[in-house]
C-alpha cells in the first residue's frame, strides 16, 4: 500500500488531479472562516472558545447542533458564507431522485438521450429555491441566534448582529445562496477535473475538519479533566481500539455483496459464436447506503422545529422537543424503527427486479435454476428482501452506536461523552467518510492499474463498479494549476497574517 501511495506521484495526470482536488479543498475550508457581512466575529470567537473549553454542547439539541456543524464544516457556528454548506444541493438531489422513481414523466425523461443532463439542470434550480428558503430562515433567526442548534447561550457573549434590519437580511440571503452555488460549482469541478465525487468529497472534508476539536475534547475529558484518572486513561485506549474495529466492520459491510450468477446462452452470428459466458449480478447488502438515516433524522427534526416555532414556551412542547432532540433513548428507538422502514422503502423505490429481469431476457441471460421472466424477478426480489433486512440491522446499530458510546464512561468519570466525539463511532458521519474514501481509493487504483502500477491491494482490487467513475473531464492545464496554487497560497498568507494580527 505504501508503494501505491508513492506511485501516485509518478503518474502526471493522477498527480495533477490530486493537486487540483487539494487546492479546491483548501478554498472550501478557507471560505468557512469568512464571516457574513454585518456579523460580529469577535462574539462568535469568544463563544466558540468557551464552548471548546467546556467540552462541547450538552443536553437536548446537542446532537442536532453537532450534526449541522459537521455537514456545514463549522460554517453554521462561525456564521460564514458557507453556513448552509452543500446541504441544499443534497436535499434537491434526493428530492429529484425520488421524484424520478415515482413520477412517470421524469422516469421516462431519465431514459432518453440527454435526459440525465436535463434532470441535473432541474436539480440545480431546486437547489436555488431551497437555498433561498433556508437562507432567509437563517437570516431572520440571527436576531435571536441562541435558538439556532449549536449556538445556544451565545447571546451572553454580546450581540451577534448589531444592525438586524431588512438590508442585513437581504445581504445575508444573497451571500449564503452565492456561497452554496460556489460550493456546488467547486464540487462539479472536482468531479470533472479532480478525483472522486466532488459533492461527497466536500461533505467528507467538512466532517473530518471536526476531528481535531473532537480529539482535544476527548483529551480534556478523559486525561486532563477533573474526573480523569487511570480508569479514564484505560477507557481512552479502549475507545481507540473500538473505533478501529467499528471502521473495519463498516468497511466490510459496505463492501459486502451477494453475487448472483448470470449465464448467457450461446448465439451464432455469421462465423462468430457469442455468449456462453458466466457473469455476476452484484447485490449490495447495504443497498440503501446512508439514505434511511438521513430520512429518519430529517423527519424527526421536523416536529421539534414546528413546536419550537409555534409553542416555544409551553411545558409539554419543551418535553416533546427534548425527546426528539437526539439525546434520549426514545429518540433512537423511534429512529431505529424508521430506519427499517426507509431501508425497505428506498430499495422498493430504486431496485426494479422486473426491469432487470426483462433486460436479462432480452440479452439472453438467465439465472441458473430459475426460469426467465417473472420467476427471475421474484427470485431477485426475494433475495434483495433478505439482504435489506441485514442492511437495515446494520444501519440501526450504526445509528445507535454513538449514543451507546456516549453512555459508557458514566461509571468512570460521572458524565457522558459529548456527541461531537461519539459521532465518529457511527451514524451518517462514519458511513459518509467510509463510502467516499473507498470511492476515492477505487479511482486512484484504476489510474494506477491503467499505468501498470500495483494498486492498494496486491492480491486483488477494491470492490466497486469502475464504470461509474466520474472524473471524465480533461485535467487542468499546467498554467491553470500554477494560477490556482498561487491563488491558494495568497489566501493562506492572508489568513495567517490576519490570525497573527488578531493574536497581538
Amino acid at each position: 500500500m505504501i508503494s501505491a501511495f508513492a506511485s501516485t506521484w509518478k503518474v502526471p495526470e493522477l498527480r495533477e488531479r490530486i493537486l487540483f482536488t487539494l487546492a479546491m479543498i483548501v478554498i472550501v475550508r478557507l471560505g468557512v472562516h469568512v464571516t457574513l457581512p454585518g456579523v460580529d466575529a469577535s462574539v462568535i470567537d469568544r463563544f466558540l472558545t468557551a464552548k471548546q473549553a467546556a467540552g462541547g454542547d450538552e443536553g437536548a439539541g446537542a446532537a442536532v447542533g453537532a450534526m449541522l456543524g459537521f455537514f456545514s464544516g463549522g460554517g453554521l457556528q462561525k456564521m460564514g458564507v458557507f453556513a448552509l454548506g452543500i446541504m441544499p444541493y443534497i436535499s434537491a438531489s434526493i428530492m429529484m431522485q425520488l421524484m424520478t422513481a415515482v413520477v412517470p414523466k421524469l422516469s421516462k425523461l431519465a431514459k432518453e438521450d440527454g435526459g440525465r443532463q436535463k434532470i441535473t439542470q432541474y436539480t440545480r434550480f431546486v437547489t436555488i429555491v431551497i437555498a433561498l428558503v433556508q437562507g432567509y430562515l437563517l437570516a431572520i433567526s440571527l436576531k435571536n441566534p441562541g435558538n439556532i442548534p449549536g449556538l445556544g447561550g451565545i447571546s451572553k457573549y454580546g450581540e451577534v448582529v448589531p444592525g438586524h434590519d431588512f438590508a442585513f437580511i437581504a445581504m445575508t440571503v444573497l451571500t449564503i445562496v452565492t456561497g452554496t452555488l460556489l460550493l456546488m460549482w467547486i464540487g462539479d469541478q472536482i468531479t470533472e477535473r479532480g478525483l472522486g465525487n466532488g459533492i461527497s468529497l466536500i461533505i467528507t472534508v467538512n466532517i473530518i475538519s471536526a476531528l481535531p476539536g473532537s480529539l482535544v475534547i476527548t483529551w480534556q475529558t478523559l486525561v486532563s479533566g477533573n474526573n480523569a484518572g487511570p480508569g479514564a486513561s484505560a477507557f481512552l485506549v479502549f475507545l481507540v481500539a473500538f473505533l478501529l474495529f467499528v471502521i473495519a466492520a463498516t468497511i466490510a459491510i459496505t463492501q459486502a455483496q451477494r453475487r448472483i450468477v448470470i449465464q448467457y446462452a450461446k448465439r451464432v452470428m455469421g462465423r462468430k459464436q457469442l455468449g456462453g459466458q458466466t457473469q455476476y449480478l452484484p447485490l449490495k447488502v447495504n443497498y440503501a447506503g446512508v439514505m434511511p438515516i438521513i430520512f429518519a433524522t430529517a423527519i424527526l427534526s421536523l416536529p421539534a422545529f414546528i413546536l419550537q416555532s409555534a409553542f416555544p414556551t409551553q411545558e409539554w412542547s419543551q418535553k416533546v422537543q427534548n425527546a426528539l432532540a437526539g439525546g434520549e433513548l426514545t429518540y433512537y428507538l423511534v429512529a431505529g424503527v424508521m430506519i427499517f422502514f426507509f431501508s425497505y422503502f428506498w430499495v422498493a423505490t430504486m431496485f426494479q427486479p422486473s426491469e432487470i429481469s426483462e433486460n436479462l431476457k432480452r440479452s439472453g441471460g438467465y439465472v441458473p435454476g430459475v426460469r426467465p421472466g417473472k420467476p427471475t424477478a421474484d427470485f431477485l426480489d426475494f433475495t434483495m428482501t433478505r439482504l435489506t433486512f441485514a442492511g437495515a440491522i446494520f444501519l440501526t446499530i450504526i445509528f445507535i452506536l454513538p449514543w451507546i458510546v456516549s453512555q459508557m464512561p458514566r461509571g468512570i468519570i460521572g458524565k457522558e461523552l459529548p456527541f461531537m466525539v461519539t459521532s465518529f463511532f457511527g451514524g451518517t458521519s462514519l458511513l459518509i467518510i467510509v463510502g467516499v474514501l473507498l470511492d476515492f481509493m477505487r479511482q486512484v487504483e484504476t489510474h494506477l492499474l491503467q499505468r501498470n502500477y500495483d494498486g492498494f491491494l496486491r492480491k486483488g482490487k477494491i470492490k466497486g463498479r469502475y464504470d461509474r467513475l466520474q472524473n471524465t473531464g480533461e485535467r487542468a492545464s499546467n498554467s491553470t494549476m500554477v494560477y490556482l496554487l498561487a491563488f491558494v497560497a495568497i489566501l493562506i498568507v492572508i489568513g495567517i497574517s490576519y490570525w497573527i494580527y488578531q493574536g497581538r
